[in-house]
């Protein structure tokens, strides 16, 4: 493997990336081809009564290659379509953002206000001018910060992510309920049940970064203030709301996906999630272990499945590598282009290292239509509250970002749990 290659390919948490996409891609074919024949001598080993512990650790070797070959060219393609979006340069800024730019910095730097809440408002960034709970980034620094984090998070590259202005977002869904009847020309109506609704409520979380700094530091005009706030904050902000995303409480911060009940599939009810058994109380079964899989992409409903994809970490992805259908063919197939992802039986998969690892009564895999099933809300705007005080003679950049998440629709989710039922 080329080692420098994925050295490049794998500044995850860094604004720019120089990782070329199709030779991570050529790297990736290579060494999945290179799997598949150390991995067929494996099983022929295995059949033939022996093991041989050299090829066993060859096959793991290559498997961890692959993963992170496909971690690096997720990374740099999930990091230029961000770019894409974000847009790059100066173009779309306007005269006021400019402005409005140039007053943070000096205001980051020195403490001068200069009018900065008026401004605010002139960038529209904000409709109030208040500035008690600190002040609104610019635009750029903004878009560079949410960038990484749509990088190291999964869950904001699958689900559905909604900016609002307010503290909570309600919404309605219908469960059914309504009920029908045949009847006779002549025959009385009775009445029939009315459909039910629910009412699910988003709440935004506020998470902080307190990074601190010298004033010598601040004085230094060569300094990038927006992309040292940006490099600060960025790692800490996406470990906390990617570990949400997927195990969160909702206590003070968003509640992942596995923080919901769960029930067996067939036993499914609205406001739990179900889940299909891998057959095995510790891993997968021995006999026919991708049928749990195959279970699973199948315990979705066919409504859900057409934009359906699976969420798992590296070390479980790496053991669904190996799985084979009834027919001999792999379960897991490489991405046949470079601005692709990986797919499980013909469904995206995505890797998050926040979900957990193959254990008894986990579960490792998610499998849905995230879009429809998990919200993610932003409450509009990254505010910084500048302290000098505190701590001198250092400068304290009181960060804070506020977001929420949930389930949104209970069935568009499946969970695939390690037991035998």
């Amino acid at each position: 493997m080329n080692m420098s290659l994925n050295h490049r390919a794998r500044g995850i948490f860094g604004v720019r990336n120089e990782g070329n996409p199709q030779e991570i891609f050529a790297e990736l074919k290579k060494t999945v081809e290179a799997f598949k024949a150390a991995h067929e001598e494996e099983l022929k080993g295995i059949k033939s009564r022996f093991a041989d512990v050299v090829t066993t650790e060859k096959v793991d070797r290559i498997n961890n290659e692959i993963s992170s070959l496909q971690k690096a060219l997720d990374d740099v393609n999930a990091m230029m379509a961000a770019a894409k979006l974000g847009g790059a340069g100066d173009g779309g800024v306007t005269a006021e953002e400019r402005e409005h730019f140039t007053a943070f910095n000096k205001w980051f730097r020195k403490g001068v206000e200069n009018g900065l809440s008026d401004l605010e408002v002139k960038a529209a960034l904000t409709t109030q001018s208040d500035p008690d709970g600190g002040y609104l980034v610019p635009k750029e620094t903004e878009r560079t910060i949410d960038r990484v984090l749509s990088v190291a998070s999964a869950m904001r590259q699958i689900a559905t992510v909604m900016p609002i202005g307010t503290d909570a977002y309600n919404k309605y869904v219908s469960v059914g309920g309504a009920a029908a009847g045949w009847v006779g020309e002549e025959e009385a109506r009775t009445e029939t049940a009315t459909p039910t609704l629910r009412e699910l409520v988003f709440t935004v979380m506020e998470m902080y970064a307190n990074p601190a700094t010298t004033q010598k530091m601040l004085d230094d005009g060569i300094v990038d203030i927006g992309a040292w706030l940006a490099d600060e904050v960025q790692i800490t902000f996406a470990e906390m709301e990617g570990a949400a995303f997927v195990s969160g409480n909702g206590v003070k911060r968003p509640r992942g996906i596995l923080s919901y009940d769960t029930v067996a599939n067939a036993s499914y009810a609205w406001g739990k999630l179900g889940y299909i058994a891998s057959g095995n109380a510790g891993g997968f079964a021995s006999s026919n272990p991708a049928d749990a899989l195959v279970d699973t992409y199948y315990g979705l409903k066919a409504g859900m499945r057409g934009n359906a994809s699976w969420l798992m970490s590296d070390a479980t992805m790496g053991t669904v590598r190996k799985l084979k259908d009834g027919q001999g063919n792999y379960l897991w197939q490489a991405p046949s282009q470079a601005a692709e992802v990986a797919t499980i039986l013909g469904k995206p998969v995505y890797t998050d290292d926040n979900m957990p690892a193959i254990a008894a009564n986990a579960f490792p895999i998610a499998f849905g239509d995230f879009r429809r099933g998990y919200l993610i809300v932003d409450r509009t705007g990254i505010r910084v509250l500048r302290d000098p005080f505190t701590n001198k003679p250092k400068v304290h950049f009181y960060t804070t970002k506020r977001v929420g998440g949930g389930v949104a629709n209970f069935e568009a989710i499946k969970l695939l749990k390690i037991a035998t039922s």
